[in-house]
């Protein structure tokens, strides 16, 4: 892996938030008008997330498009938008090809976020996202897996290539507090099964 990607991810994304830097090489992501033209026979247009369902852990929250930090992280939502979820928008929205990565805060200090629960998710279990066409694609979970903050496999997180699948990410782990918040992050890894349209 180049020196410089490794750099990105071993950031944080915000103090005292609970939150670790997540994933990817950030600094070498096109933005979303340079990315190539894709194959409508190898998944969905774009179409940003607007609402994230995951009934297994009781998770309904919105979704806003979050950019680069100043940093070169990825950027989150605020912390007084605890139960809010960020798409990463320089990469593919939910359906295109290729991982889409949405992320949310574990805790804030007024107690559990949007993120809390994501560690049990378990194989199988159904994530759905509303897309702005009002369209709705459901990704199955394949694993949930922890990984140390300078030690997340951006290969297997970030990209616009392959089949469509999702990413969401937040903070675990042992708490170490300052700009790192936890140790760790949690990350929940599916992949596509359907789509539907109004």
């Amino acid at each position: 892996m180049p020196l410089a990607v490794v750099l990105v991810l071993a950031g944080v994304f915000a103090t005292g938030a609970g939150l670790g830097r997540s994933v990817g090489p950030f600094d070498l992501a096109p933005a979303a008008g340079d990315r190539p033209a894709r194959s409508e026979s190898v998944g969905l247009s774009a179409s940003r997330p607007v609402r994230l369902t995951v009934p297994a852990i009781k998770v309904a929250a919105p979704v806003a498009p979050v950019g680069q930090a100043r940093d070169g992280s990825i950027a989150v939502p605020p912390l007084e938008k605890q139960n809010e979820t960020g798409w990463y928008d320089r990469g593919p929205t939910p359906g295109e090809p290729g991982p889409a990565v949405i992320v949310g805060h574990v805790d804030t200090k007024s107690g559990p976020s949007v993120f809390y629960d994501l560690g049990k998710l378990k194989p199988g279990d159904l994530i759905e996202v509303t897309r702005a066409d009002r369209s709705t694609v459901v990704f199955k979970v394949d694993t949930v897996e922890h990984f140390p903050k300078d030690r997340l496999p951006a290969e297997r997180i970030y990209g616009h290539d392959g089949a469509p699948g999702l990413r969401l990410i937040t903070c675990g782990g042992q708490f170490i507090g300052g700009r790192t918040g936890y140790a760790d992050n949690v990350i929940a890894f599916a992949t596509l099964q359907s789509s539907r349209k109004p």
